[in-house]
């Protein structure tokens, strides 16, 4: 009830204004295979690696909602027991003993391993000589575009999803090498919808940034919920309804942020009464520096997650580089006109519609 509830707002609240423009190239109109003739299907074969959670959020609203049949899609896992719960939920998904035979002849390949997984080992799986119109989508955290190089795919797309993609209201942010084309671009665009929203961005920092905001994100907020939930039941509510209470207003609150699009402080000082119970509550909050805390463990999680893919981390506030600790690390930041960045929402909300 709440997972609907949520999808109809959320889609009420927020509408798409703006299209990404491309960079146009000289096979604007690609001759590649998987971007598929049939209305029926995005590409000819879509093959998983890996069947975990993300990739199961992936394939389910793929073919649910008549993206992509069931024997279109291929996958593989060194699990077994992967596969066949796969196979039991989607009876003609296609299945691969091996890497080399998943991929041989896919057109739009997806990485959905641990990150720790991406070594030579994994390369050596591969096939000596893959499609040349194929195109590989990593959504691993902390793993750059370079580290997909020896996939032997010259079009590579790096994407960070979040856990909510799981219920179809996933943010994921990517970003692809300028070998893709507008066509190929809009298709990658469609299969990242499936899962709930997407912005796409022309340099691959930003999506080092965004894991720190809306890929790690929801750990935060779980983290808020479980303290707010635990604080309700030692006051004396049943851990059922301080559960209710707390999902209620967590979810009412940012929906009528996004339906306002009034400024956070804007919405928060509506509520708060001089000398009343938010003004009490807010004090407490501002003397356990709640804001110093998060925006400090946003800065951790941006700064790990260069780590993870062997960047230099000292970046944030009072970090150093180079040993100097009198020079702090030059933080460029880019500012778009008019929030041109957050128009940069790619929705397919009407798509949806049209196939639920």
């Amino acid at each position: 009830m709440m997972q609907s509830t949520f999808s109809r707002f959320a889609r009420t609240a927020v509408r798409t204004t703006f299209t990404p423009s491309f960079p146009a190239t000289s096979s604007i109109f690609s001759n590649a295979r998987w971007l598929s003739s049939s209305s029926d299907s995005l590409c000819e074969k879509l093959a998983f690696i890996g069947t975990g959670k993300m990739a199961q959020a992936m394939i389910r609203p793929l073919v649910n909602k008549g993206y992509q049949p069931e024997e279109k899609i291929a996958i593989y896992d060194v699990s077994t027991s992967a596969i066949k719960e796969m196979k039991n939920e989607f009876e003609n998904i296609q299945t691969a003993d091996s890497i080399s035979e998943l991929v041989e002849d896919a057109d739009l390949i997806v990485c959905a391993v641990k990150p720790q997984n991406i070594n030579a080992q994994f390369w050596a799986q591969f096939p000596e000589k893959m499609r040349d119109d194929a195109t590989f989508v990593s959504i691993l955290a902390g793993t750059t575009i370079r580290e997909f190089e020896p996939s032997g795919v010259s079009k590579i797309v790096r994407a960070m999803p979040n856990t909510p993609a799981q219920i179809g209201e996933g943010m994921t942010v990517w970003c692809c090498t300028p070998s893709l084309t507008v066509g190929e671009r809009e298709s990658v665009k469609k299969v990242l919808n499936t899962f709930g929203k997407s912005i796409y961005v022309d340099d691959e920092k930003f999506v080092d940034m965004s894991t720190s905001i809306s890929g790690s994100g929801p750990a935060y907020v779980f983290m808020l919920m479980e303290a707010m939930i635990d604080a309700g039941v030692h006051m004396g509510f049943s851990r059922e309804v301080a559960t209710r209470l707390c999902h209620q207003t967590l979810m009412g609150s940012t929906l009528y942020a996004m339906e306002t699009g009034e400024h956070p402080a804007i919405l928060r000082n509506m509520v708060t009464s001089p000398a009343g119970t938010t003004a009490s509550a807010i004090y407490e909050l501002e003397n356990g520096k709640f804001r110093v805390v998060i925006k400090d463990a946003i800065w951790a999680c941006y700064r790990r997650s260069l780590e993870m893919g062997g960047k230099e981390s000292a970046v944030g506030p009072g970090r150093f580089q180079g040993g100097d600790s009198h020079t702090t690390q030059q933080i460029i930041h880019h500012h778009y006109p008019s929030g041109e960045m957050s128009d940069r929402e790619d929705s397919s909300d009407d798509e949806s519609d049209k196939k639920e």
